[in-house]
């Protein structure tokens, strides 16, 4: 039997070197299980995704981990579902020319309300630019504007010349209704731009108007992150914004205009009032974290985590006419799991442990906003202050040779030397993030640690390929195109298990690093995620 890894001991004083040696075998059939049709594409609250859940949870037992739960290996994760009455929703307009009522879904757009079951909102409105507060940069939309007990009226979106991973903190929908609150408004309407139109067609939107909203549920079953204050919200399509500003201070088009030189309208009053009514189902649903250990050697160091996080839900269903309608998930994120329960697998086989413990914490709801992430976040299973590093791992791309890593958000801590020795150690680079513009640092499981003052990185395979013949660029791209969110996303694919043992050991050399380097990893000075959530 081949070992699961060697070991060349140095000097005890100094760090041991240490060489993995992924089973390809291994994660193959993780990946296989994970994404076969039997678990139904493992949406949140599913059959499919408790079965997932419980294999993950018995891979732990099977290698000795720590159970590390609150229920054994289980962390139960109570959800609200809302579900919109899509016969519901009226919104009208009331100025001087008389009543307009606005057409839904075409001119309009309006989710389902997670706190009442009928929502009411009916208030005078303030125009109040993007929307956003932003000491750092000099940027206060809010500055000389009235928005109390009104509905504020904003730009989807962020100035241009704002910091790309910055900027979608700031402009994130939960930051945007917070700097709302803050100022007493009690509503708020949000207008598309022709950068949004040309990101996000307003006409694409109309295919999620089913979607439902979840929410995890606190100790009294309210649900986390929502805003009582907000009686209401929408998205405009342009055509119904045009008729908003018809009688304003500023028409639409004068907005856009200056838009496009990168400059913010000031705030203004908006004649007239908008009253918006909706109806929402709601219901519970309960999907499980799965959280486990490795206990570090050292009697100190131990005590502190390197957590290793991976979801293990996708989107379920996919609605269609066609034969094959399971979004199975092969790539996003069975692939990510997969290499996580093998790295799990090779630290527990280490007869010299390293000096810190290491949490593996697979996690319910990303796809439904990052959500079982947050839970555990908020109410992790160890100390907060005691996660000194967080490495995630979703949606890997394993169908080609790569050379190199990428690490989104290393550049914020000391963690981008740590990652760099690893990639060494396995013997490939880490390399910087090729696409700043997408703000990927903001957009995974990761971010709910780093909100609690974690440093993270989420790591991917990079787009250098070992084979001069392989574009890695173009191979995620495709997959993007042909596989993301899509029932094609199974083990049809064309894997390459030589880059499931790479990306395995890259995984584990960095695991190693962070539990076994002196200090534990921090936020470079002034960094603005480190500034803003720092413990």
């Amino acid at each position: 039997m081949v070992s699961a890894l060697s070991t060349v001991s140095l000097a005890q004083d100094k760090q041991q070197d240490v060489a993995f040696s992924p089973d390809t075998n291994r994660i193959k059939s993780h990946l296989f299980f994970l994404a076969d049709d039997l678990l139904e594409g493992r949406d949140t609250g599913s059959r499919g995704h408790d079965i997932a859940a419980l294999y993950i949870a018995t891979e732990f037992a099977k290698y000795g981990l720590k159970p590390m739960g609150t229920d054994g290996y289980m962390q139960a994760v109570d959800f609200r579902k809302a579900t919109l009455v899509q016969e519901s929703p009226s919104l009208t307009l009331t100025t001087d020319k008389g009543e307009t009522e606005l057409k839904y879904p075409k001119e309009y757009l309006t989710g389902p309300d997670l706190l009442d079951t009928q929502s009411s909102l009916k208030g005078k409105m303030v125009f109040a630019g993007y929307g956003i507060i932003a000491d750092e940069l000099e940027h206060n939309d809010y500055k000389d504007i009235d928005v109390e007990g009104k509905i504020v009226v904003i730009l989807s979106g962020k100035p241009k010349s704002f910091p790309s991973e910055m900027g979608a903190h700031l402009a994130s929908g939960s930051q945007k209704a917070q700097y709302a609150i803050d100022n007493g408004a009690i509503g708020m309407i949000s207008v598309t731009t022709p950068t949004a139109e040309k990101v996000r067609p307003y006409q694409s939107r109309l295919s999620y108007i089913h979607t439902p909203r979840l929410a995890w549920l606190d100790e009294n079953d309210k649900p986390a992150n929502t805003f009582e204050q907000l009686k209401g919200s929408a998205f405009l399509s342009e055509g119904a914004a045009r008729q908003l500003f018809d009688n304003a201070e500023m028409s639409l088009d004068e907005i856009y205009a200056m838009l496009e030189k990168d400059e913010t309208p000031p705030g203004f009053a908006i004649p007239g009032e908008i009253s918006l009514q909706k109806q929402s189902k709601h219901s519970q649903i309960t999907s499980p974290n799965v959280v486990a250990a490795v206990e570090g050697s050292d009697p100190e160091l131990k005590d502190e985590y390197v957590v290793f996080s991976a979801h293990s839900d996708h989107i379920g269903f996919a609605k269609t006419v066609k034969k094959d309608n399971i979004n199975n998930g092969a790539m996003d994120n069975a692939s990510g799991t997969a290499v996580m329960l093998e790295t799990a697998r090779l630290f527990s086989q280490m007869e010299n442990k390293p000096k810190r413990s290491i949490l593996f914490v697979s996690v319910t709801g990303e796809e439904k906003g990052l959500l079982g992430a947050d839970y555990f976040a908020h109410n992790p299973t160890v100390p907060v202050d005691k996660m000194v590093a967080n490495v995630n791992l979703d949606m890997p791309i394993l169908t080609y040779e790569f050379a190199d890593v990428i690490a989104f958000g290393a550049s914020h801590s000391d963690m981008k030397a740590s990652v760099t020795e690893a990639a060494n150690n396995a013997g490939i680079e880490l390399s910087p993030d090729p696409w700043p513009e997408q703000a990927l640092f903001t957009r995974s499981d990761h971010y709910a640690f780093v909100k609690q003052g974690v440093p993270s990185v989420f790591l991917v395979p990079g787009l250098k390929s070992k084979d001069p013949e392989v574009d890695g660029s173009k191979v995620f791209g495709q997959f993007l195109s042909t596989h993301y969110h899509m029932p094609s996303d199974d083990t049809n694919q064309n894997f390459n298990w030589d880059a499931a043992r790479t990306f395995a050991e890259v995984n584990a050399q960095i695991g190693f690093t962070l539990a076994t380097q002196e200090k534990a990893p921090t936020w470079n000075d002034g960094d603005f995620f480190g500034t803003t959530f720092g413990k």
